[in-house]
């Protein structure tokens, strides 16, 4: 299961063929640096709540992605541009948090 994740990780922060990368853009690294900040207080919150580990990375990316749809909903209501890769970047920021969190904690014995 991690290195389905490893690679799922992979293939998103690759640069497609033909394509631009979405994070090469200012304001699609600003929602990718907002996923990941939200992401790691969803943890927070979660894991000193609840104490799992696993609800806790849920959390992660649930706030993650609500928070890139929030901000475009928000857009939407004050004239701003929707863009979809806006949501996509932010949720990638949360998804790069949330997989990197079992890299770095100990393993219970």
């Amino acid at each position: 299961m991690r290195k389905l994740l490893l690679i799922i990780a992979f293939m998103l922060t690759t640069n497609m063929v033909g394509q631009n990368f979405i994070l090469q853009e200012k304001d699609k690294q600003a929602h990718f640096a907002a996923g990941i900040a939200v992401g790691a207080l969803g943890y927070h919150w979660s894991y000193k709540k609840h104490g799992n580990k696993t609800r806790a990375q849920i959390t992660a990316m649930a706030a993650s992605i609500s928070a890139g749809i929030l901000k475009e909903l928000y857009d939407n209501r004050t004239g701003g541009t929707v863009e979809g890769r806006d949501v996509l970047a932010t949720s990638m920021g949360g998804a790069v948090f949330t997989v990197t969190i079992p890299l770095f904690q100990k393993k219970k014995k």
